[in-house]
């Protein structure tokens, strides 16, 4: 058991970690206290929204609704890993759960997975830290690397702080047998990861939005275009733009959309629906998701991965 963190610990803490925080008007007295109690804490709780868009999932979080008023948790970590503090202190996010999970997670006594949850008895509210992370939940949209590592910062954060272990951090469904989240995502192998971050000193980070490093060289929309079309249908690796596929290819990675072992710089199958799933994360559907570049889609990837686009 331990007391919250103050709000300032907490940002301090957050920051030491490397990880990016946006701070919201109100955050620090942003809470449901009036409702019931905020500790001792036991733990932290990660969820999916079922929401799209950052903006949008900030303004649900933070506010709520009509049947479950805000804040629906203590911060948003979205998509490109910047996490959005927008409470502190009781917040509607874990709801009612079982009694027997919360005692494995006090004495982090469990082996791999805490005990599968079958009673709602205990009020999750009051013991646990809750961060929702920007996801559709259906087990299609991506959890890009920048938000799986925001993930792991966030929460070792907050574990070095309390002197818990990896142990401490559950998923909502490992809470619950009412819930599905997070969904898409390994809750065991982002406990590995924070397990292996905690063996070592916290890495430094400024606490503002890093600029984003870049992939490669500038990209021509026309050659990549021509790639896209004829190296799927070509020999095995064959390439008709090497330089420019790896770029994208290496951006598509880095949104979670590419698994590593396929940046070969051969614009194949396995590049093609990647360029799709990014497409259609941008709005695009159809015959304009076809992981064909455009020049809007390729545009918006270089701004986020800094390389250039030309003709």
């Amino acid at each position: 058991m331990a007391i919250p963190l103050s709000a300032d610990a907490l940002i301090k803490a957050l920051r030491a970690e490397g990880v990016t925080v946006v701070e919201h008007n109100g955050w620090r007295t942003h809470n449901r206290n009036h409702k019931g109690p905020w500790g001792p804490v036991n733990g932290i709780v990660i969820h999916h929204t079922v929401t799209r868009g950052t903006d949008n999932t900030v303004r649900i979080c933070r506010d709520g609704h009509t049947n479950l008023p805000g804040p629906l948790c203590h911060g948003v970590i979205a998509k490109d890993g910047t996490v959005h503090l927008i409470g502190h202190g009781r917040a509607n996010h874990a709801g009612s759960g079982d009694a027997d999970v919360l005692h494995a997670v006090q004495r982090e006594s469990y082996a791999t997975t805490p005990p599968r949850p079958n009673q709602n008895d205990t009020d999750g509210n009051a013991r646990f830290y809750g961060f929702e992370c920007e996801n559709l939940g259906d087990g299609q949209d991506p959890w890009p690397a920048a938000q799986i590592e925001a993930i792991e910062r966030v929460a070792a954060a907050i574990c070095r702080r309390h002197g818990w272990t990896a142990k401490s951090v559950i998923g909502h469904k490992e809470w619950t047998n009412a819930k599905i989240d997070p969904r898409g995502v390994s809750i065991t192998t982002i406990r590995a990861r924070i397990a292996e971050r905690l063996k070592h000193k916290p890495s430094a980070g400024s606490g503002t939005h890093p600029q984003t490093l870049p992939v490669g060289s500038p990209v021509s929309l026309a050659r990549l275009r021509t790639a896209a079309r004829e190296d799927p249908s070509a020999p095995q690796s064959q390439t008709s733009y090497r330089s420019g596929v790896l770029t994208v290819e290496k951006a598509l990675h880095a949104e979670g959309l590419l698994a590593e072992k396929w940046i070969d710089g051969s614009y194949g199958t396995k590049t093609l629906a990647a360029y799709a799933a990014w497409q259609r994360r941008l709005g695009y559907s159809g015959a304009d998701a076809d992981g064909i570049p455009g020049r809007k889609s390729l545009t918006a990837l270089g701004t986020r991965h800094a390389f250039p686009v030309y003709s």
